[in-house]
């Protein structure tokens, strides 16, 4: 037979130590509240003792100067307006010695000039001499008094003092005022002389509401602030990312340029002793030691190419483009809707790769600038050497459309002329870009034909992932012949200038 466990009573002993426990957890509790208080008191205490910006000037930040003494005006008037008014309250409604009416009403609202550079201060100052003023009143024996604790300028000038601290100190000091003006007001309230009509649930009420609108104005005013602010530094940040983008660009082009100088040195240098007969044993030791430095020089701008490339993008296989290839780029252009003339100087003399291709580039950027901002405007496109210098003008009326993207000053994202800058400071020219009066833009750059040494600052910076841009046209060609019989169709108009 199965017997049932018996379940026995728990014996005095256990009872006791289950009740130690339930004492220890309730006292522990007690405890974390009671410091959690503490920690709360200390904090509304430490905010109500410590201005959050203290010296600074309501609107300080404006940039018109009336409006910066706007803030001052408004204080003025109100103590102009509240000073009489609440000494002649006190004096003739509540019976207060004049000389004290006069003292009491002077702490109640001369501090509201204080308010606008230190709104807490300000606020102890007026709290106190409002509580003070409460206690004169009840020992006053004014026959014409009603209201208690607060007169009516009280409640006003503490009413304009509460907007002045919402625009300026943190949440904590705020509810710290707000919980300290209602403990008085009630406390006061035990002590209201018979016949008197209470104002402290008024004046809390008005005070709490003005804090917490003004304290959301702050709080609005503190994001916008914040957001223009980010907005900035993201502008220059994205500036700086198109720099560098742009560099890093321009120094995967001019390894190509320069790699094919440097492999023209490594070919001569090696055939040098089978091309030139009866060579000395020093020279040839010196030719191979130009060929094997050329090779090193090739390994370490290939190693450097590799990082500049590290984003995984294939490099371009084709030549680079150069001055020889600005037609086919212009009757792209033309084909892409924007009426283009192009004006190409027959003899430009010995034009150097950099330039070559930088001249090319920078045609590029405005004709596709053109495009974008500017659909359907009239462009000419000019090209000439001069003294040594190379001068490209591309200049474009206004838009066919109505109010076009540059009439409206529309930025965009600044790629083209941060590369136009880049590949001039390349080749130690100069660049010049501007609005014209009629609606239209101009680019106008001057390169250098005779090639200055490369800036170290166009290679210093190899970390930004570049964005290659594609050419139109990859593959080259030669440049069509001018058409001496022009007839209308989609080409451009090429004319040379001697």
């Amino acid at each position: 037979m199965a017997t049932e466990p018996r379940h026995e009573p728990p014996s005095p002993r256990q009872h006791g130590q289950h009740g130690q426990q339930d004492r220890q957890d309730r006292r522990g509790q007690l405890s974390g509240l009671g410091a959690r208080t503490r920690e709360m008191f200390q904090g509304l205490g430490t905010a109500l003792t410590t201005p959050s910006t203290p010296g600074a000037p309501l609107l300080a930040d404006a940039s018109s100067r009336w409006v910066r003494l706007l803030p001052y005006v408004v204080a003025l008037a109100f103590v102009a307006s509240l000073l009489p008014t609440t000494v002649h309250l006190l004096a003739g409604d509540y019976g207060v010695n004049g000389a004290l009416a006069g003292a009491i009403g002077t702490a109640q609202t001369a501090p509201l000039l204080l308010a606008v550079v230190r709104p807490l201060q300000a606020w102890w100052i007026i709290f106190a001499a409002d509580v003070l003023g409460a206690l004169v009143m009840l020992g006053a024996d004014g026959t014409r008094a009603h209201l208690w604790p607060w007169t009516p300028p009280a409640v006003v000038g503490y009413c304009a003092l509460m907007v002045a601290l919402g625009l300026r100190e943190s949440r904590r000091a705020l509810f710290g005022v707000w919980l300290a003006t209602g403990v008085a007001g009630y406390a006061l309230e035990a002590f209201r002389p018979a016949g008197y009509t209470s104002v402290h649930t008024l004046l809390l009420v008005l005070s709490g509401v003005l804090l917490l609108l003004t304290s959301a104005v702050r709080a609005r005013g503190d994001a916008q602030r914040r957001l223009v602010e980010q907005e900035t530094i993201s502008e220059a940040e994205r500036a700086r990312r198109t720099l560098l983008e742009e560099r890093a660009r321009i120094a995967r082009e001019l390894h190509d340029v320069v790699a094919h100088h440097m492999s023209v040195i490594t070919v001569q240098a090696d055939s040098a002793p089978y091309r030139i007969p009866e060579l000395p044993d020093a020279a040839r030791e010196e030719f191979t030691s130009i060929a094997a430095s050329a090779r090193e020089s090739l390994a370490e701008m290939r190693r450097l190419l590799s990082v500049l490339r590290s984003d995984g993008s294939e490099g371009e296989r084709a030549p680079q483009p150069g001055l020889d290839r600005v037609q086919q780029l212009v009757e792209a252009t033309v084909r892409a809707g924007v009426p283009a003339e192009l004006r190409l100087a027959a003899d430009l003399g010995d034009v150097s790769q950099a330039v070559d291709l930088s001249a090319y580039r920078i045609v590029q950027e405005a004709l596709a600038n053109v495009v974008r901002h500017a659909p359907g405007a009239s462009t000419r496109v000019s090209i000439r050497a001069d003294g040594g210098w190379l001068t490209i003008l591309v200049v474009n009326g206004p838009t066919a459309e109505a109010r076009s993207a540059v009439e409206r000053g529309a930025s965009g994202t600044g790629h083209g002329l941060v590369g136009m800058r880049e590949r001039v400071r390349l080749t130690g020219g100069s660049l010049d870009t501007g609005p014209l009066p009629d609606g239209g833009f101009r680019v106008a750059a001057r390169l250098p034909l005779t090639q200055e040494p490369v800036p170290a600052a166009v290679t210093a910076h190899p970390e930004p992932t570049p964005t290659p841009d594609p050419d139109p046209d990859p593959t080259p060609a030669p440049p069509s012949p001018p058409n001496p019989n022009p007839n209308p169709n989609p080409n451009p108009t090429v004319k040379d200038s001697e």
